[in-house]
């Protein structure tokens, strides 16, 4: 499934813009324990998922192991919006590269 230009966008400004701090503690200890310093682990600006690096034009290398994170998806069912609890995995910068035009 490909993403229009709009929701490329509005997953990124989620990514950026989201307030809860409830990862954070699993984000640190898992990138502190692969080896990257607590000090250059900035959740929301250089830790995010797949799609979101993707979107920012990087591509996360072949074979990092990011850290797994619960987050919230939000859905309509029945004419209401409701939230459900997804796990997925997030990546430090340091796991990726940015993507070249020349490809």
């Amino acid at each position: 499934m490909s993403l229009s230009v709009e929701e490329t966008a509005e997953a990124v400004r989620r990514a950026k813009e989201g307030q809860s701090m409830a990862n954070y503690a699993a984000i640190f200890d898992g990138f502190e324990a692969k080896g990257i310093p607590i000090e250059a682990i900035t959740p929301r600006e250089n830790v995010f998922t797949y799609n979101v690096w993707k979107a920012m034009g990087r591509q996360v290398r072949k074979g990092e192991k990011g850290v797994r994170v619960v987050t919230f998806v939000q859905y309509e069912k029945n004419g209401e919006t409701k939230r459900s609890p997804k796990t997925t995995t997030v990546f430090h910068i340091t796991q990726t590269d940015e993507v070249s035009d020349n490809v």
